[in-house]
C-alpha cells in the first residue's frame, strides 16, 4: 500500500533577514511579523553568519512551535549581500522581502508592498526613508548627508531615478531573482543596489515611505568596511561586470599598500637613518604584510584565514608578491624598450603584477 505523501501550500510570501549577533531582536522581530501579517500566508527565512551569540540556535528554537520560522546557518560564509541571497534563493513563496534584524525597519510597510506586487504591475517596492512622507529617525546631520551622497551617486549606475537605491527594506517578486541570481556579488551591504542595476532599466519600481526606527538591542554593523564595499560595488557595476569586486577590492588594498609602502621606506631612511637598501627592503616586507592582511579582513573575508592558516597565507603571499614584483619589472622594461614610454611601461608592468598577484593568491592562498 502506497501512502501519498502530505502536502502544503508554499507560502505566499517569505521574509528574509540577514543576521550577525541579533540573538536579542530576532524573538521581538517574529512577534511583529506575527501581528503585521496576520491573515497572510507567510514563512520568516533567518540566514544567519554562523553568530557566535546562538542567533541560529534562538531562531530554531522559535521554530519548534511555529514552523514559518526557519534558519539557514552559514558556516565559512560571510556577508549581507550573500546572505540576502542566499535566502531569495530557499524560498519557494511568489514574493520575497528583504528586511533587517535590528528593527529599524518598519514592519506594517510589509502589507502594503504586498499589495502593491498583488496588483502585477511592479517587480520591486521599496522601503524608502527620503521619499515625501518618509524620515531617517535620529541620523545625525553627517550621517544623512552621507546617506544622501551616496544616494546620487547610485543612481548614476542604477539607471532608476529612486530616492533610496541603497535601502535594505524591500520586496520582490521572486522570478526577479533567478534569472539575474549568478551576476550578482556575494560581497558588500547593498543588495537591492546590486539586483536593481544587474536587472536593467526593464524592472518596474516603486517605493513606499517609511520612518526608520532605532535599532534596540546589539551593535550596528556600519563600518569604514561598508563604505569599501559601496565603492567597489558601484566600481564593478561602472563597468558592466568586466571587473570583478573581489578584484576590485584587490586593487583597491594594492594602492593602499604603496601609501604604506612609501610611509615606511621615509621613516626608515629619513627618521631612522637606515641605509636606503635596507629601508626598501623593510617598506616591502611592510607593505606585503599590510595588503595581505587587508585582503583576508576585506576582500576573502569570506574565505577568512586564520591561526596556522594565517601564518602560512602570510608566507605564501610574500613568495607571491616576489613573483609579481618580478613581472612587474620583466614587462615594464620589455614595454620600455619598444615603446620609449615610460608611464606606459609602468602601467603595463603593474597591471601584470596585480593580475599575477590576484590570479594566484585566489587559487593558492584564498582557496576554498
Amino acid at each position: 500500500m502506497t501512502i501519498a505523501p502530505q502536502t502544503t501550500t508554499a507560502p505566499e510570501l517569505s521574509v528574509i533577514v540577514p543576521t550577525f549577533n541579533e540573538s536579542e531582536n530576532v524573538p521581538v522581530l517574529v512577534e511583529r511579523l506575527r501581528v503585521a501579517l496576520d491573515g497572510i500566508n507567510w514563512e520568516m527565512i533567518v540566514v544567519d553568519d554562523d553568530s557566535p551569540d546562538g542567533t541560529a540556535a534562538v531562531t530554531r528554537q522559535i521554530g519548534l512551535t511555529d514552523t514559518r520560522i526557519r534558519c539557514i546557518r552559514r558556516v565559512g560564509r560571510r556577508g549581507l549581500a550573500g546572505a540576502c541571497l542566499e535566502g531569495m534563493l530557499a524560498s519557494q513563496a511568489r514574493f520575497a522581502a528583504v528586511i533587517d534584524a535590528d528593527l529599524q525597519h518598519d514592519e506594517k510597510l510589509l502589507v502594503p508592498m504586498l499589495a502593491k506586487l498583488r496588483e502585477g504591475a511592479t517587480d520591486i517596492v521599496i522601503g524608502t526613508r527620503y521619499a515625501a512622507g518618509g524620515s531617517t529617525g535620529d541620523f545625525s546631520s553627517h550621517r544623512k548627508w552621507i546617506s544622501v551622497t551616496a544616494t546620487r551617486v547610485a543612481n548614476l549606475v542604477t539607471g532608476h531615478p529612486l530616492s533610496d537605491p541603497l535601502s535594505g527594506f524591500f520586496m520582490l517578486r521572486r522570478e526577479v531573482v533567478d534569472p539575474i541570481a549568478a551576476e550578482l556579488s556575494t560581497h558588500g551591504f547593498k543588495i537591492l543596489l546590486d539586483i536593481v542595476s544587474t536587472g536593467g532599466p526593464s524592472l518596474r519600481i516603486a517605493e513606499l515611505p517609511y520612518t526608520f526606527g532605532l535599532r534596540l538591542q546589539g551593535a550596528s554593523k556600519l563600518d569604514t568596511r561598508v563604505a569599501f564595499d559601496y565603492a567597489g560595488l558601484l566600481l564593478a557595476k561602472a563597468t558592466g561586470g568586466f571587473l570583478s569586486l573581489r578584484f576590485i577590492f584587490f586593487c583597491l588594498v594594492g594602492i593602499s599598500g604603496i601609501g604604506v609602502h612609501f610611509a615606511v621606506l621615509w621613516i626608515g631612511w629619513r627618521l631612522f637613518g637606515l641605509h636606503f637598501g635596507w629601508a626598501q627592503a623593510l617598506a616591502i616586507a611592510v607593505a606585503v604584510a599590510t595588503n595581505f592582511n587587508l585582503n583576508n579582513r576585506i576582500t576573502y573575508r569570506d574565505q577568512r584565514l586564520t591561526g596556522v592558516h594565517y601564518v602560512t597565507g602570510l608566507l605564501l603571499f610574500y613568495v607571491i608578491s616576489s613573483v609579481g614584483a618580478i613581472s612587474n619589472l620583466s614587462v615594464g622594461t620589455w614595454l620600455f624598450g619598444h615603446e620609449q614610454t615610460w608611464w606606459l611601461a609602468g602601467i603595463g608592468g603593474a597591471m601584470m603584477s596585480v593580475v599575477w598577484n590576484y590570479a594566484v593568491s585566489s587559487l593558492m592562498v584564498w582557496r576554498r
